[in-house]
């Protein structure tokens, strides 16, 4: 059977220098330790509730709209893209890609920020060190273990930020926060891909929701620059076509860039294995010119999409959901299912947390109609 890894380059992750998973399990028959990743994430419960957590738009407001799933799904095709074309591991980009939001909290970024603020006294609360809780302990699947028992590199590509001080409860994982490391190559494209896809795609949304106009968006360069190349090549276009080719010449764009710049860097850096990936500076990254348009288009998201006065008032509501939970669970954990209070009498703030985060949007809505309106139960 031939190598998974023939044409890889000499300083991508593969399984013969991983630093392997937790727990000893036999090696897979049929496909590599990083295919086996992506298939435990795509068949875990946390990536199923994907389907309805906030990307920008609450999942109520509308069946078009992302949600963390198609954003997940987007992320790991452009990762995967890029990883081919740099002959990296495709499977730990898609990995990783698949898996870097499974700790988010219902409501998006303000239901993270509400949960981070109840639980202050208690640690904190940090999504990227959530995704990686849940697939190494919450994630209930296999009688060996806790968790999914993820290779080494999927679990630091998942990490891809941490404060110091859970940086140093975590071993040889959090090492590099401390120690001025960088993650593998694999692991960067997955940043990057990330922002690239929300950016892209926060723009259809908002145009869609009506939010933001082409007119607002023509006077952003990155945007505007591509709206005028698809106009000269298709006179006449408009509507739903002309955006979807607009933000299509932009993806690809953005992802010849960083395949040019990254290419550039690796070949001058003179890495020649994993080892070294960890010890240079980062790779993966945009021209400078293109991290200025990238900078221009998030402020402006920032400013006209995120704090919309609309999509404000759904914020408010959501920190206030899950305030009242948060605070409910907490009193009287006997509220809570029976799984979580068993837990809860060890760590009670951390049980519910992780019960909270663990909610779905509708979820949420509906535990917070049960506990706190009339005639619910």
């Amino acid at each position: 059977m031939p190598s998974c890894f023939e044409g890889y380059a000499s300083y991508a992750v593969r399984d013969d220098n991983s630093l392997g998973r937790r727990f000893e399990e036999p090696r897979p028959k049929a496909r590599s330790q990083f295919q086996r990743d992506r298939d435990r994430i795509i068949h875990s419960a946390a990536f199923r509730r994907l389907e309805y957590k906030t990307q920008v738009f609450v999942n109520h407001e509308g069946d078009l709209f992302r949600t963390r799933l198609t954003h997940s799904i987007e992320v790991a095709q452009i990762g995967r893209a890029i990883a081919r074309a740099l002959s990296l591991n495709d499977d730990l980009t898609e990995a990783v890609s698949l898996a870097h939001d499974l700790g988010h909290t219902p409501f998006g970024h303000a239901g993270q920020d509400a949960l981070n603020e109840c639980m202050r006294e208690f640690g904190g609360f940090e999504h990227n060190l959530q995704s990686l809780r849940t697939v190494d302990q919450l994630e209930e699947r296999y009688g060996a273990f806790d968790g999914l028992n993820l290779m080494y590199e999927t679990r630091e590509g998942i990490l891809k930020h941490c404060s110091t001080k859970n940086a140093r409860l975590l071993g040889s994982l959090g090492e590099r926060f401390l120690n001025n490391k960088r993650p593998s190559l694999e692991a960067q494209i997955c940043n990057l891909a990330d922002e690239i896809a929300y950016n892209n795609h926060d723009i259809d949304d908002g145009l869609r929701s009506g939010l933001i106009t082409l007119e607002q968006l023509e006077e952003v360069s990155l945007f505007a620059r591509h709206s005028d190349q698809v106009r000269k090549q298709y006179p006449g276009i408009s509507g739903r076509r002309l955006i979807h080719e607009t933000i299509r010449h932009m993806i690809d764009t953005q992802v010849t860039d960083l395949l040019s710049e990254s290419g550039e860097a690796i070949a001058k850096s003179g890495v020649e294995t994993l080892t070294d990936v960890h010890e240079a500076s980062v790779l993966i990254a945009f021209s400078p010119a293109m991290q200025e348009e990238n900078r221009l288009l998030k402020g402006f998201l920032r400013e006209a999409l995120y704090r919309h006065y609309q999509v404000l008032r759904m914020t408010n509501k959501a920190r206030r959901i899950i305030r009242d939970l948060f605070t409910a669970f907490l009193e009287e954990p006997r509220l809570l299912p029976p799984q979580y209070q068993a837990y809860a009498s060890e760590d009670k703030a951390r049980a519910v947390a992780d019960y909270v985060a663990g909610m779905t949007d509708r979820y949420a809505m509906k535990e917070h109609r049960r506990l706190f309106a009339v005639g619910e139960i």
